[in-house]
């Protein structure tokens, strides 16, 4: 019997965003071509900070920062 394998998380990854970058997709412009996975959007307008659903990179709104209409 073989245990599941999970994927690899980036616990250490923490991305920080401004208003100016939302709405929020993974992967980021410029990300090397072995961290690419299908882009998702992150919603970080509620708490502040959500992570990527495929490689667990962290974002994060700067402090200081207002969401305005999203």
């Amino acid at each position: 019997m073989s245990a599941a394998i999970e994927p690899k998380k980036a616990d250490h990854e923490l991305i920080m965003v401004g208003a100016d970058d939302l709405p929020v997709h993974c992967p980021r412009p410029g990300s090397p071509l072995w961290n690419m996975h299908p882009r998702v959007y992150i919603d970080i307008s509620k708490t502040g900070e959500a992570a990527c659903p495929y490689c667990g990179a962290r974002y994060r709104l700067k402090e200081g920062e207002k969401v305005h209409g999203h």
